[in-house]
């Protein structure tokens, strides 16, 4: 393992107090990423601007080269039986562009900034467990995936929980659920505990002190127009992100990385060519992908994802061992701008119809710094405004804020934002907060979400900003 000395390390220190430390090694600047605009919600039309479901749009008109995550077209260039294939060099000044016509104008107009590229250093946990239940929506195919285990990494499975039915809203201020799952239990999904319980996601923040800087975070998140929270998925399962569980069985597919080869995972990953795609087959924004294969219990990432002849390609890729608090390399991207997981902060259905969510919410915010806090470790801007909302950002919902009257789903939701609040991922919409696509949700319940004012909430200390 790379390290360096002197006052990195002391930077770095000072900004794990609230999750795993990384060890870097410099580089020079080479990149830059604008925002868009959000996505809609349940029950609205689409949106094609951006946000958790658009929101693609991050062009950079600065100086230097371009890192954009803007949309670009599908390739077909490259090796189809390749198991990783190098990502296709940009010149200076070059951009991809997003093909859609009717797509408003970026509302954060201007974005750029430094890396440093670094070695990763896992933090692994290995609690003994179970072994892996049938997974949801898990895809049977035949062969023989070949799969290696990096050196010093432990893979772990646990039980599926016993299914539970959905909440029955009621007229009254309380919703009648069915029974929940033990108080801070750890998600799961598949089988696979989604990360560790002591990882940033799945911490309990209801007692973390409020940010200093917490008024001014807010107000410059409501600048952007919206002040009121949003629920981005519902629709009968047309908005949100997709997800699926494969088997431990299924096969590897080569990738072709088109944009950020150097800051993805390399492949083959095991995701079947027939994988749901964030916005459908048609979509042009993110276009993500989400799968965790049963068994090793790791999550796999696609973004801007096309799928191939026999291959994906994609801008970039992600693996995260859910048995481990490990974090990307510091200042590298992500399949979300802020390089984080997608999966961990997605409103799932089934545990809201278990009656609890226990983990942090991902949302997005309109205008961000250039500057994130761990466990994010990558920003997309290029303002240097310490009052804008840096990514990896913690927000709460305030004790104080009365959620008797709220029902069902939404009442579900809401406590889990008393509780472990919500961490900002990605340029987009102000408040619109992710839910994983799923035709199940009602979406007259989610609706009572959109009444919730930007004032319920605060922001709370969890680390330093790094820039």
């Amino acid at each position: 393992m790379r390290t360096v000395t002197g006052t990195v390390i002391v930077v770095l220190l000072a900004a794990c107090a609230f999750s795993a430390c990384i060890r870097t090694e410099g580089r020079q600047p080479t990149t830059g990423e604008t925002p868009t605009a959000g996505a809609s919600a349940a029950v609205d039309p689409p949106n094609t601007s951006g946000g958790a479901r658009e929101n693609a749009a991050r062009s950079d008109p600065g100086p230097g080269s371009k890192d954009t995550r803007q949309a670009e077209p599908p390739m077909a260039g490259g090796d189809p039986a390749s198991t990783a294939l190098a990502a296709k060099p940009r010149a200076a000044g070059e951009s991809t562009t997003d093909s859609a016509a009717a797509r408003p104008a970026v509302e954060d107009a201007s974005a750029s900034h430094s890396r440093t590229r670094t070695d990763r250093s896992l933090d692994l946990s290995s609690t003994p467990l179970s072994d892996a239940g049938a997974g949801i929506a898990a895809i049977t195919v035949t062969g023989t995936p070949v799969y290696r285990v990096p050196a010093g990494e432990t893979l772990i499975a646990i039980g599926t929980p016993t299914p539970s039915r959905t909440p029955t809203r009621t007229p009254t201020s309380t919703p009648t659920r069915t029974p929940t799952p033990q108080p801070g239990s750890a998600p799961v999904v598949g089988g696979c505990q989604v990360l560790p319980s002591d990882n940033p996601w799945n911490t309990d923040v209801s007692a973390y002190p409020v940010h200093p800087n917490s008024a001014n975070y807010i107000a410059s998140i409501n600048a952007g127009g919206k002040t009121k929270l949003h629920p981005d998925w519902g629709g009968a399962g047309e908005y949100g992100i997709p997800f699926i569980v494969v088997p431990s069985t299924q096969p590897l597919v080569p990738l072709n990385f088109t944009a950020y080869g150097d800051e993805s995972d390399p492949g083959p990953y095991p995701i079947p060519l027939n994988a749901p795609i964030e916005g459908g087959p048609s979509s042009d924004g993110d276009r993500h992908v989400l799968a965790i294969r049963q068994g090793e219990c790791v999550l796999y990432e696609l973004g801007r994802a096309f799928p191939q002849n026999g291959y994906w390609d994609a801008d970039v890729g992600a693996k995260w061992p859910l048995n481990s608090n490990a974090l990307r390399p510091m200042y590298w991207t992500s399949v979300d701008a802020a390089g984080l997981p997608i999966l961990p902060g997605l409103v799932r259905y089934d545990e809201v119809a278990a009656g609890q969510i226990n983990h942090a919410v991902r949302f997005t915010a309109w205008r961000t710094q250039r500057g994130f806090i761990l466990p994010a470790t990558h920003y997309a801007s290029s303002y240097t405004d310490a009052n804008l909302p840096p990514m990896g950002l913690r927000l709460r919902m305030k004790a104080s804020y009365d959620i008797s009257g709220y029902t069902g789903e939404s009442r579900v939701v809401l406590e889990a934002l008393k509780k472990y609040g919500m961490m900002l991922a990605d340029n987009g919409s102000s408040w619109y907060i992710t839910g994983a696509a799923d035709p199940r949700w009602d979406d007259e319940d989610l609706n009572q979400l959109k009444n919730v004012p930007s004032s319920a909430f605060e922001a709370v200390y969890t680390g330093d900003v790094i820039h």
